[in-house]
């Protein structure tokens, strides 16, 4: 009996401190209040849409069209974004991948997205700010921790 009081103690506090850490995520979201670490909410709320601060959507650059060369090869439309970053390596920056599962540290998109030394261009956006707030890296940093699923 006092086995099971625990187990089901432990796991009321396991699922309340996960849905606090989801609350704190909207919170530091900032001008993407919507934004959540899953592919789906990244590619609507980042690569899509300018968003309330002013940042431009990723996809006003990075898209494919007859005649046009894509910033970097990488096309962040809808339908081909995740096949180009996650395990993709960089046209630009030999020897980097735009996205390990699991491990944003070494995930080349963190470095361009925080204009880290070593990139190959300059900070993204390109339009030099405004740039992803802390927050909004934080809950993309995340979601490559949680593997960078595609959902």
């Amino acid at each position: 009996m006092r086995v099971r009081v625990f187990g089901g103690a432990a796991l009321v506090l396991t699922c309340l401190a996960a849905a606090a850490c989801d609350e704190s995520l909207s919170d530091i979201a900032g001008p993407t209040p919507n934004l959540t670490p899953t592919f789906s909410s990244i590619q609507r709320e980042i690569f899509e849409t300018t968003d309330s601060s002013g940042r431009q959507a990723c996809t006003n650059c990075h898209f494919v069209a007859p005649g046009r060369l894509t910033p970097g090869g990488l096309n962040l439309t809808a339908g081909s974004s995740y096949a180009a970053l996650v395990n993709a390596r960089s046209i630009l920056r030999p020897g980097a991948i735009r996205v390990v599962p699991g491990d944003p540290e070494n995930s080349y998109l963190i470095h361009k997205l925080e204009g880290r030394p070593g990139i190959f261009g300059v900070r993204m956006p390109a339009t030099q700010g405004p740039f992803l707030t802390d927050g909004q890296l934080s809950i993309i940093k995340r979601w490559i921790e949680n593997g960078a699923p595609n959902d």
